[in-house]
């Protein structure tokens, strides 16, 4: 085996990341569904030969992230290295193995050189409609959610399994969206393969065995030296949610040790009925990023530090949700996690995180069309909490970190019309630094054909809450054209004529209002915030 020299094991570490980064870009600019495409939601890494993470993309969220970062070893249990040959790709949607829900696609492909396998790029990427009842929370079970696959060789050696392709389509609204972004998730692989091979061959590498040691050995010991100050502390916190049919509490209770931090959910609230349960692999990846974030930002994101962070939640609670019980909206109690890890964090190192976001997406996903069906998913956000020395930030997804969805795509490729996209004025919470604002949208249709929201939305009932002294966000709502009230999670029809109004909701306040500065008050005012 070559020795690397301590600059040229860096300049190599810095290239992985460079080429996963490419990979999730050629996801990006190759993938048919517009929430891949234009918000990016996904997620792309490459890993060593038994399945750990070394490197992720900076583009994609950490419920991707964290979750693609403990699927590839899932997938050895089904597939042994011995089994695996040049030309494989393994694809699965199973909520349990993947990403927590069935929209999202897992792809790995086994990396060779000289006949050995080496390591594995994966990646991971929303998939528009993947059949049942759609994105969602009304599913009461995974069976009416969409089609399921399991772990399978979706590639094999070389040659494309044209009958899980077709099982996809015949099942989808979108057959050839979903058809196009299987072929993204595999050409994003072979493109990441590509690229490390030519970097092999300018440094001199033959595998990953040397560089990955050397990432996951320096990455722990950044993480455990990050916590060791605050060794030998725990803490609670608890926020109560708005659920589907009756309210949720969430509970985390963080114990930061010597050597790795636990992170349990025992308290939270049994599981629901509807599908907005969490997968406990989607709810650790988000509990470790919020563990991260607040402990150790500076320290890379891989095996090093993941392997130090332990979450656990007792089963059929609505954080470890158990098969085949009813996951499809994930997604809005799974980005409400890190603001529970963060106020427990908080009392452990007051003064240093930020106070409550909107955090759960607000997610559009319409039906209609007629004769001429479509359906689609729109990414939009609220406010997020304000910081210790600065407001929060306006219209921005927090954790999820996915972008709006641009209206010129959507009004270009469905009967959509936004007959508004604005800032909320005045849903932010007051502080001495302010909460981000919401938006308020409003969009209809014009194609003469009633329109159909599925609504999967929070923080309707209960706002994202200040800190230190500052206020809570504007709570979010949902209505019609002519003020009629609507629930925030199930599912709307509405005429042609009426349109559906948005107000997502803001960020919390930090400190007290009395402590805000005269000029950021009046420059709030010139700008038309408050």
């Amino acid at each position: 085996m070559m020795e690397l020299s301590p600059l040229k094991k860096q300049v190599v570490w810095e290239r992985l990341i460079a080429i996963v980064e490419d990979q999730a870009r050629a996801l990006m600019k190759t993938a048919f569904s517009p929430i891949v495409r234009e918000s990016g939601d996904l997620s792309a890494g490459v890993f060593d030969a038994s399945g750990c993470m070394l490197a992720q993309a900076r583009t994609g969220t950490p419920g991707h992230i964290n979750t693609m970062a403990e699927s590839v070893g899932k997938f050895l249990t089904f597939f042994p290295i011995d089994e695996l040959s040049d030309g494989d790709v393994l694809a699965t949607n199973d909520p349990w193995i993947g990403t927590g829900h069935l929209n999202d696609y897992v792809v790995v492909t086994p990396i060779f050189a000289n006949q050995n396998l080496i390591g594995f790029f994966a990646c991971t990427g929303h998939m528009t409609d993947v059949g049942g009842i759609g994105l969602s929370p009304d599913g009461l079970d995974i069976f009416m959610e969409g089609t399921r696959i399991p772990p399978v060789k979706i590639v094999e050696q070389g040659k494309l399994n044209e009958a899980i392709v077709q099982i996809a389509r015949q099942n989808s609204r979108l057959p050839d969206e979903i058809e196009g972004d299987i072929h993204a998730l595999i050409a994003c692989n072979a493109w990441g393969d590509r690229r490390l091979k030519e970097m092999f061959e300018e440094v001199g590498l033959s595998d990953l065995e040397l560089i990955g040691e050397h990432i996951i050995e320096h990455t722990d010991k950044a993480f455990q030296e990050a916590i060791r100050p605050h060794a030998g502390t725990t803490s609670t916190h608890q926020m109560t949610i708005d659920g589907y049919d009756e309210k949720l509490d969430l509970v985390a209770t963080v114990s930061i040790h010597i050597d790795h931090v636990e992170v349990k959910w025992d308290g939270t609230s049994s599981a629901s009925k509807f599908g907005i349960n969490v997968p406990l692999g989607y709810a650790a990846a988000y509990s470790s990023y919020a563990v991260l974030c607040a402990l150790a930002s500076d320290v890379p994101n891989n095996h090093g530090t993941l392997q130090n962070i332990r979450v656990s939640a007792p089963k059929d609670t609505v954080v470890n949700a158990v098969f085949p019980q009813p996951v499809s909206c994930r997604h809005i109690v799974g980005g409400l996690l890190p603001d529970v890890v963060l106020g427990a964090i908080d009392k452990i190192i007051p003064g240093k995180l930020p106070a409550e976001s909107a955090s759960a997406l607000w997610t559009l996903t319409f039906k209609g069309g007629g004769s001429n069906p479509f359906t689609t998913s729109i990414v939009t956000n609220g406010g997020t909490g304000a910081r210790p020395h600065r407001d929060g930030l306006s219209a921005t997804a927090f954790p999820s970190a996915v972008r709006g969805t641009p209206v010129e795509m959507v009004e270009t490729k469905t009967p959509l019309i936004f007959w508004r996209r604005e800032l909320r004025i005045g849903s932010s919470g007051e502080g001495c630094h302010r909460g981000g604002l919401g938006q308020e949208i409003e969009i209809g249709t014009c194609d003469g054909n009633p329109l159909t929201l599925v609504a999967a939305f929070d923080r309707i009932e209960n706002a994202a809450r200040g800190r230190e002294g500052g206020q809570p966000g504007a709570n979010g709502a949902l209505c019609t054209s002519d003020g009629l009230p609507l629930a925030g999670k199930g599912t709307h029809t509405l005429p042609p004529d009426k349109t559906f109004v948005f107000r997502s909701p803001g960020g919390g306040g930090y400190g007290s209002p009395e402590r805000r500065d005269p000029k950021a008050k009046e420059e709030d005012q010139r700008f038309g915030l408050i």
